[in-house]
């Protein structure tokens, strides 16, 4: 399993609005289905950070692309495969 850094960059904040129960409902379910190691926002309110966990950067773009943030135009999408080093 790698990891993939999806940057969600804002695009629209009407629609960042109007799609964060769905947003929120997302991460949850993907946390839950160990598809999500970590994600948080920025806080000078420009996007957030989801980091994947999948086999393929064309797996982690699926499922990042079905975020509802993103499938709406509410957020950009930026991804990249994360080269993760934990300490030890």
């Amino acid at each position: 399993m790698k990891y993939y850094a999806a940057f969600l960059r804002m695009q629209d904040p009407a629609k960042n609005q109007e799609f964060r129960p769905q947003h929120l409902e997302f991460l949850q379910q993907g946390e839950k289905a160990g598809a999500i190691f970590a994600r948080g926002r920025f806080t000078d309110d420009s996007g957030g950070l989801v980091i994947y966990k999948a086999d393929t950067l064309d797996a982690a773009k699926k499922i990042a692309e079905s975020d509802p943030y993103v499938a709406s135009g509410a957020r950009r999408l930026e991804i990249h495969e994360w080269d993760a080093k934990f300490p030890q």
